[in-house]
């Protein structure tokens, strides 16, 4: 049954999850969870398997996707104010990925800066 689903988006808590699923299912795409009781037995180990998985329908993937960042929350600078992409100009702009390059960064991720993406062009930058 998984075969015909793909995961759209990972959540550290069920309750984010939910909030995707229910617009979600709103708007007719068929979605499942994975992991989600497993998670709320106990929220520790959400990290450790790799949080609640959002599953979407084959069938439904872009239309999901483009639900998915109709709504999802931008990241805004320390003023509150709209982030802006030094390419595109999109303000639809992520936290990337740690990149985790050397030993040093993988045993002390946090001493790694922050840098950002872009939701459309993908354009990395600080």
């Amino acid at each position: 049954m998984r075969d015909n689903y793909t995961i759209l988006a990972v959540f550290e808590y069920s309750t984010e999850a939910q909030l995707i699923k229910s617009k979600l299912d709103s708007e007719g795409v068929q979605t499942m969870l994975m992991d989600e009781k497993t998670i709320d037995s106990d929220p520790l180990i959400s990290q450790a398997i790799g949080g609640v998985k959002l599953l979407v329908h084959n069938d439904d993937l872009d239309k999901a996707v483009k639900i998915y960042n109709d709504v999802r929350t931008y990241i805004k600078d320390d003023n509150g104010n709209e982030m802006v992409c030094p390419k595109c100009s999109s303000n639809r702009i992520l936290i990337a990925d740690l990149e985790r390059k050397n030993l040093f960064f993988m045993l002390f991720p946090f001493f790694e800066s922050k840098k950002y993406i872009c939701n459309d062009c993908k354009t990395i930058f600080k």
